[in-house]
């Protein structure tokens, strides 16, 4: 009887920790997959950062062109 329960408990045990494991699982990957999407945007953002401060050089020319 000892023993029935013994194994009942651990079967119960073995199953929470299961559950338990496979939603630390699926958390992981949605951090990995919230991780790259953030990747790009920061890449693209930066990008454009760039590119404005490369148009703000330009005009700051013009302007002390202009002005001379």
């Amino acid at each position: 009887m000892a023993k029935n329960k013994l194994s009942s408990t651990a079967a119960k045990i073995g199953a929470a920790v299961g559950k338990a494991d496979r939603a630390a699982h699926a958390t992981a990957r949605k951090v990995v997959k919230a991780s790259a999407v953030a990747d790009k945007e920061l890449e693209n953002i930066s990008k454009q950062v760039e590119s404005l401060r490369k148009q703000l050089v330009k005009t700051t020319k013009r302007l002390k062109k202009a002005l001379a």
